[in-house]
């Protein structure tokens, strides 16, 4: 089987694959020379979901990150703008902030090494007597910046793009989630692991629940559609036949005594009142955000998930629960109720992750296929081929 074809597989409609495709070559995903063109060309040039706003949540707080073997630096300055840097002194570059979230003193940012010093606005402000100033004009000296955006409380970063605008490498008209208030909600459970695995391998494994009835006993059980393997009525050739059915098995949604992703299926109490009928009935909504943020939106919190690349094996997964105020002020709700649902999906998901990895290194397998049902992974890895140029 060639990569090449001649026209979309997946035209039509009906959601799936029409012919054999071939996977991306195993060597993807776990050859270092491969990983650093990736980073380059995906991770460095991509927006990246960080944190939160409000993770910092006054003047003069700051977070540190790795991305992608880059120091990045978010600060609030005094206006209340959040601000990126290269976590980088302009003398010598030694590291700015050691820590990974505190507060700044009131005298800025002041370099651990010699001391320069640093407005939040990133100019420099002043460099040691001994330093001998007269050399260095301070007006000229910047911290390097980075571009920084913030959609709906989520803060992202550009490495390459300092006039791009966010929003392109969202795969969903923004409009539709204006219904779930997301500035306003607060990180009620953070969970974060690291998993064995290409970070391609965890996106391959989201776009597509042919794995559900093997792997996830809990979901396919809320969620009855993924029991058949699909994520969408039309993933079936066949779905004509079940067109208009009020089953969930048919038609997706939750199961009948369910409205949304619990343990029990039983709602938290404190639901999104601006939702529309069909936003509550169909009880979870995806947003996904290439190549490091996905959302899970549901009738009463939100799951945040951020993937990271830490190497071409190992990829960083932090999940954040997002709730109502209400919701967290009030001592009868169980939050963990939710966040014990999707931690356990998360943890199947994170298992196979590793398992995959492992068997690519097998010296035949060169490359793989994809199912009908695995459109989306094959719509995932045309995404990466274009980024990378490679046809």
């Amino acid at each position: 089987m060639s990569h090449q074809h001649t026209q979309d597989p997946t035209a039509g409609d009906f959601n799936g694959l029409r012919h054999a495709v071939d996977t991306l070559p195993s060597s993807w995903y776990y050859d270092a020379d491969h990983y650093a063109l990736e980073r380059g060309a995906i991770w460095q040039k991509q927006w990246i979901y960080l944190c939160r706003a409000d993770s910092l949540p006054e003047s003069r707080s700051f977070r540190t990150f790795d991305l992608v073997g880059q120091p990045v630096l978010l600060v609030r300055d005094e206006s209340g703008e959040i601000r990126a840097f290269y976590n980088a002194c302009r003398h010598r570059g030694a590291a700015l902030c050691r820590d990974a979230e505190g507060r700044l003193p009131a005298s800025g940012i002041t370099c651990p090494y010699h001391a320069w010093n640093y407005r939040l606005d990133g100019q420099l402000a002043r460099i040691p007597t001994g330093g001998r100033p007269h050399y260095v004009k301070v007006e000229d000296v910047h911290l390097h910046p980075i571009a920084v955006q913030v959609w709906r409380g989520f803060v992202y970063v550009n490495l390459s793009a300092a006039g791009a605008i966010l929003g392109g490498n969202f795969n969903a008209n923004l409009d539709q989630f204006d219904r779930w208030p997301l500035e306003q909600l607060v990180v009620g459970h953070r969970q974060t692991k690291r998993i064995r695995c290409n970070w391609k391998v965890f996106w391959e494994n989201y776009n597509e629940c042919l794995h559900c009835p093997v792997v996830h006993p809990g979901l396919v059980d809320a969620v009855p559609i993924y029991r058949r393997g699909i994520m969408e009525p039309r993933d079936d050739p066949a779905w004509r036949r079940h067109e208009g059915s009020e089953d969930p098995l048919h038609r997706g949604g939750m199961k009948s005594d369910s409205v949304t992703w619990t343990l029990d299926g039983r709602s938290l109490g404190h639901e999104f009142e601006a939702l529309t009928e069909a936003e509550r009935a169909v009880g979870y909504h995806y947003m996904t955000s290439l190549p490091s943020h996905y959302l899970v939106l549901h009738v009463d919190h939100v799951r945040s998930s951020r993937i990271l690349a830490l190497g071409p094996e190992e990829t960083e997964l932090e999940i954040e629960w997002l709730f109502p105020r209400s919701t967290l002020a009030d001592p009868s709700v169980d939050i963990m109720r939710a966040c014990d649902f999707s931690a356990k999906v998360m943890q199947e998901d994170a298992e196979v992750c590793e398992l995959t990895q492992r068997g690519l290194r097998a010296t035949p397998h060169v490359k793989g296929m994809l199912m009908p049902e695995e459109y989306d992974v094959w719509r995932f890895q045309e995404w990466v081929r274009e980024s990378l140029g490679i046809p």
